[in-house]
């Protein structure tokens, strides 16, 4: 009862005005809203935990909400909500057990916000808008919203709606409310941002392009590292000697594009037998071990399952080629990152997103052309004599790019001034 009537006092506090603000250039407490089991091993979660690092080493008060599940990370100040009893793990995706995750996260980020004073909500995906919008209006709290793909192009994507239904309509009104009304949207990619002004009419100005970035002195080439560890561990994975090494590392989905890269691996093997596809990633491990296996390639295909974050870096290096098989036109592609840090030449299917990050440097293939995936993979892991050169120079442009256009130092710093702008704006009247 106490907390219901602090709740109704602070509601009817009179609200807070922009110029009420005193604005520090560093040093902002930071509600941030993560609508999933951080931390696991993936996309939007090596976003959220490299976002929150940077912002408390530039001087930051990060408090992430998350769900019950995930794993903690040290130094970072994580508060999960309550478990729900008939469904303690979520899987990854679209789920209708998300409405009561989203539930207990909102009354978490409730509980947060009666208990201690916030200056942003920084709120994840669209889930975590919905409960930021909402609260922060009640609290006179301003939210950014760190978009990370349309929530009903990946409902589609996982097979989770049907275009036709009636749900579909719903979802689709609710993200269009959404993205609406944030005053501040951060995506990952310039088509991200194009995609929200031509399909929801947001403005351009409440749109900024914050690409997905990298550390690239940890992710860094395979010859800085002792041979004979890369040797070890090609060896412990079951890699044959003199075999060249195709990597991928991310969430094993369709959308994804995992059967059609297990598809172009038969190709490739229906040419050469010396290539190894090192599939690093979860979940459906079994099913695509059985598409391995259908196909025949199973003793061409080494499934790790997850592998931690802090690993990652050591597996890339083993690669020759690196490949990104992505479909979804609306999401990010931090992975492309990972692999540019290291060097490695990288194949990837023609999207926006794609053309962004490897630029001229890439080898691309038509999306969703399972021949031109494997075409595109033998030229980058076999090229004639005259263009070997070339595909080695392409890696190290590659490196160099991650360097020194996706730091996260430099989005660190970019992030705290939408939040300066944010709080020393005039008005923070909801957009029409």
């Amino acid at each position: 009862m106490r907390a219901w009537n602090d709740l109704k006092a602070r509601s009817r506090a009179p609200k807070r005005s922009a110029t009420d603000v005193t604005v520090q250039p560093i040093g902002y407490s930071v509600l941030m809203l993560a609508p999933t089991s951080f931390f696991a091993d993936y996309g939007c979660h090596v976003r959220i935990l490299e976002e929150a690092t940077v912002l408390q080493k530039l001087g930051h008060k990060i408090t992430i909400a998350t769900y019950y599940n995930g794993n903690d990370v040290p130094g970072l100040d994580i508060r999960r909500t309550l478990p729900i009893p008939w469904r303690r793990h979520y899987l990854v995706g679209s789920s209708k057990h998300k409405v009561a995750f989203d539930a207990l996260l909102g009354l978490k980020s409730l509980e947060l916000l009666l208990r201690g004073r916030y200056d942003v909500i920084h709120a994840h995906l669209h889930e975590g808008a919905l409960i930021g919008l909402v609260l922060g209006r009640l609290f006179r709290v301003p939210v950014v919203f760190d978009f990370q793909g349309s929530l009903t192009g990946e409902m589609l994507d996982h097979h989770f709606l049907r275009p036709d239904s009636p749900a579909y309509r719903f979802f689709r009104w609710l993200e269009t409310w959404i993205v609406r009304r944030a005053l501040v949207i951060l995506t990952s990619s310039s088509h991200a941002a194009q995609y929200l002004q031509d399909e929801f009419g947001c403005r351009p100005e409440r749109v900024q392009v914050l690409p997905d970035c990298v550390n690239a002195d940890i992710f860094r080439p395979a010859d800085t590292y002792q041979s004979e560890e890369l040797a070890a561990l090609r060896n412990e994975l079951g890699v044959p000697p003199g075999h060249k090494l195709i990597v991928y590392l991310g969430l094993l989905a369709e959308y994804q594009g995992t059967s059609l890269l297990l598809e172009a691996m038969a190709r490739i093997l229906s040419v050469r037998q010396d290539v190894h596809l090192l599939l690093m990633g979860f979940p459906n491990e079994m099913l695509y071990q059985q598409q391995a296996r259908r196909l025949g390639i199973e003793a061409h295909v080494t499934f790790t399952g997850r592998v931690p974050y802090g690993q990652a870096p050591r597996y890339l290096a083993l690669g020759d080629v690196a490949v990104a098989p992505k479909l979804s036109l609306t999401e990010g592609a931090g992975k492309l990152l990972n692999y540019m840090a290291v060097g490695l030449p990288t194949v990837a299917f023609d999207t926006p997103v794609a053309r962004q990050y490897l630029g001229a440097d890439g080898f691309f293939a038509c999306k969703g052309d399972v021949t031109g995936l494997a075409d595109q993979l033998l030229a980058a892991l076999f090229p004639p004599d005259d263009l070997g050169g070339d595909v080695a120079v392409r890696g190290t442009n590659l490196r160099q790019r991650a360097i020194q256009d996706f730091s996260w130092r430099a989005a660190g710093v970019q992030i705290t001034r939408f939040y300066q702008e944010l709080l020393n704006s005039a008005s923070r009247k909801t957009p029409r």
